[in-house]
């Protein structure tokens, strides 16, 4: 059996959790939880922790529909727990990591700041095969389909481990109980909401969270997920961007060679 960390940064209490730790285990995952204590959304990949002594609190719970699965509240973030999931914290290193299901889509290049994500990201560059799963519920939600997000991540799985480990897929479902199926999606160029400052004075600053005022840009996750489908989104971890350094470098001192007096 796969050994399988599942993890959220909604807090070890959020329904989108446990809903995804029955799936893994009614699949036969072999399966580990551990969430944040408290709600940590937008936590990226932060690895800050509230310590004593130097040390990091964890607690061993006991969830309801989970018995038997052994299950920590940690008070840290979800990157920092795959993190310390990865080094043994929990037992043997999970080899995959499944995130969420998070209460909110997490799509576009937005998802930098998501600790869903954050998590999925720090399981896979610590080698492990991780999926980010969300459920787009939008602002005013007055249901959840937990379940049709959690089906869809069980069903990308075996697509997930034929290939290579560290590989990362970030999934968000409609809030529906049917949808069109999975599609492969770019990541669009912002997300679906936006962060605005509400309120300012001399002593705080206050933050709000509003849909974008935009159409999403065609074929990419929002647009698709927006139109029913549930969306898969490769992301790689850690990448560099060739700068061209030396070329532009060398090119600038050619310049000043045959700018300087004397020079033919």
């Amino acid at each position: 059996m796969t050994r399988t960390l599942i993890t959220n940064d909604d807090g070890i209490d959020a329904p989108g959790l446990h809903v995804l730790a029955r799936a893994a285990r009614d699949a036969g995952l072999e399966v580990i939880i551990a969430a944040p204590a408290r709600q940590s959304s937008g936590s990226s990949a932060s690895i800050i922790a509230a310590e004593e002594d130097g040390r990091i609190a964890i607690e061993r719970r006991e969830l309801t529909g989970l018995e038997g699965i052994a299950a920590y509240a940690v008070r840290g973030g979800p990157g920092l727990i795959a993190l310390i999931a990865a080094h043994g914290a929990f037992g043997d290193p999970a080899e995959l990591v499944l995130s969420g299901v998070n209460h909110g889509a997490n799509v576009g290049r937005a998802i930098l700041h998501s600790g869903t994500v954050g998590a999925a990201l720090t399981g896979g560059l610590n080698g492990a095969w991780a999926v980010a799963v969300s459920l787009d519920v939008g602002m005013n939600p007055t249901q959840f389909h937990w379940d049709a997000a959690a089906t869809a991540t069980i069903g990308v799985l075996p697509f997930l481990l034929e290939r290579p480990r560290g590989t990362v897929l970030n999934l968000n479902a409609p809030n529906s109980a049917a949808n069109r199926g999975i599609v492969e999606a770019a990541l669009a160029p912002f997300g679906i909401v936006q962060t605005t400052l509400s309120e300012r004075d001399a002593g705080h600053i206050r933050l709000a969270v509003e849909d974008l005022p935009n159409t999403p840009e065609p074929g990419s996750d929002a647009a698709l997920l927006a139109d029913g489908w549930v969306t898969l989104t490769g992301l790689d971890p850690v990448s560099q961007l060739p700068l061209g350094f030396e070329a532009a470098a060398a090119s600038a001192r050619l310049s000043r060679t045959a700018g300087s007096p004397g020079t033919s």
